[in-house]
């Protein structure tokens, strides 16, 4: 069996078990919004916003960096 299948299996069991365990409902507040959502969502819209801007801001200085080497 190849690696990857093995690592990609592994890792999808993992997040199945992270979302079985974490199902419980939270309420969030945010400023004048309360959204109620189960926590293992919680946690992947915020890990998901936090990739997304690192992304961002690693793209943005890598531009600045290229651009004073000009």
């Amino acid at each position: 069996m190849n690696i990857k299948i093995t690592l990609v299996l592994i890792v999808a069991c993992l997040v199945v078990l992270f979302v079985i365990q974490n199902i419980s409902a939270v309420t969030v507040n945010i400023f004048f919004w309360e959204i109620s959502l189960s926590l293992a969502l919680l946690i992947f819209f915020i890990f998901g916003i936090g990739f997304i801007i690192g992304w961002l801001l690693h793209n943005v200085l890598a531009y600045r960096k290229a651009q004073q080497k000009l």
